[in-house]
């Protein structure tokens, strides 16, 4: 289905800390009735975000989060997913760096509010009727988000490939998938490998590879560090590996790279 409810509820007391959260793939949504308090998102770096009433926070698929309250919380919340859930929440502009949800006034929070209980009431009725509700909810999400234009209008696929190639070059030293790829940009990884390889002309993988013989090449020029030293530096413990790699873009080992490289510059010296 396009959009999938998994749970919802209301609460009025003071919660517990959502710790090491594993929605196994869904998000979770919290609308704040009354109540103050932190969310801090568990990534480099770790991100604080103040959390105040009539406010709400988006929690994405495998995020490790944590809630801190200060005092008693009345809240709504729900947990979704869906084929189209990550569409919508890009929609919304809410995201891993954005994950507070402000209304663009104060009447879009009150919307939400009321769609959101309604959603909850609907729980124990028709399944046709609850899943109504949740597109209700999630119209009223992306329609009353201060950050729906931001997210509509000026997110493109090249700024999405261009986020991601910045984490590549900031991170490409330790081991990095696809998933992490496509969930940094909070995107469904079948979709985001369309989007990268649309605007690079390579898959996220074969881009990723292709940066790291780069820097790897470089550092075999540029030093004599031994060969699995570079290797390790590019994301390859693995000597073998790292040595596959590199060959599969260079056509020859780093060893032999290096050799060559050496007898070029000599030559160049003599001339």
């Amino acid at each position: 289905m396009d959009l999938s409810i998994y749970r919802c509820g209301y609460e009025k007391r003071c919660p517990l800390q959502i710790k090491q959260y594993e929605s196994g793939g869904h998000y979770l949504f919290c609308y704040i009735i009354s109540g103050r308090g932190v969310l801090r998102i568990e990534k480099e770096p770790s991100c604080l975000h103040a959390l105040s009433e009539k406010t709400g926070f988006l929690i994405g698929p495998e995020e490790n989060s944590e809630v801190s309250p200060d005092g008693e919380w009345e809240y709504v919340w729900v947990e979704f997913g869906g084929l189209r859930a990550e569409e919508y929440v890009i929609m919304s502009g809410l995201s891993s760096d954005q994950p507070v949800y402000f209304p663009e006034d104060p009447r879009g929070g009150d919307e939400l509010f009321s769609s959101m209980m309604e959603l909850v009431r609907s729980e124990e009725e028709c399944p046709l009727r609850t899943t109504g509700y949740l597109y209700l909810f999630m119209d009223s999400l992306i329609r009353t988000s201060k950050f729906r234009r931001q997210a509509t209008e000026g997110r493109t696929s090249e700024e999405y490939v261009e986020g991601a190639v910045r984490y590549i070059k900031q991170n490409y030293f330790r081991h990095i998938s696809v998933e992490e790829l496509a969930r940094q940009c909070w995107l469904d990884r079948s979709y985001f490998g369309k989007v990268f390889k649309s605007i690079t002309g390579q898959s996220p993988q074969r881009f990723l590879i292709s940066f790291r013989m780069e820097r790897a090449a470089a550092e075999l020029t540029a030093s004599n560090a031994p060969i699995g030293d570079v290797g390790a530096s590019v994301g390859y413990p693995n000597l073998l590996h790292f040595s596959r790699a590199f060959k599969g873009v260079y056509g020859m080992s780093p060893r032999e790279y290096r050799q060559q490289y050496k007898k070029q510059t000599r030559r160049e010296a003599i001339q």
